[in-house]
């Protein structure tokens, strides 16, 4: 059942990317690897607003959808990066299929994040990036 529900997921994504290789999926043998690239999203403007490091730690609220301009300064592990901007730092979560395709991001890449902001009570909270966008400086 849960092979048939990835199947299905997969194929989904496929159609809805204008990919028709739903039938080679299908017929690949359990555990195979399959080969499929993330669609593009969307990357006009934003309504969420454009905020600092600073300001959002101090100023943000949970579940609240943000902007943030600055440089990724450092990779912490798995997921966890270090945002940094003119105003402090943040901890910014990026699950690897955000990053844009065929772009270098290192540490001098400008770049602007959306997502949505954990705010912890206890520990440290986060910047869950929904989307990366490469910006000239």
């Amino acid at each position: 059942m849960k092979r048939i529900f990835q199947i299905s997921c997969i194929a989904a994504l496929l159609a809805a990317s204008g990919i028709t290789a739903a039938q080679n999926i299908a017929d690949a043998p359990p555990g195979a690897a399959v080969d499929v690239k993330p669609v593009s999203g969307y990357t006009g403007p934003s309504g969420a607003p454009l905020m600092t490091a600073k300001d959002l730690q101090a100023k943000g609220k949970d579940d609240q959808y943000v902007r943030l301009k600055g440089k990724l300064t450092s990779h912490k592990g798995d997921e966890d990066y270090e945002f940094t901007d003119a105003s402090g730092k943040i901890t910014v979560e990026i699950d690897a299929d955000r990053f844009p395709q065929g772009v270098k991001v290192d540490h001098n890449t400008t770049v602007e994040l959306t997502g949505e902001f954990d705010k912890e009570m206890f520990g440290e909270s986060k910047l869950d990036v929904e989307q990366i966008k490469v910006v000239s400086n």
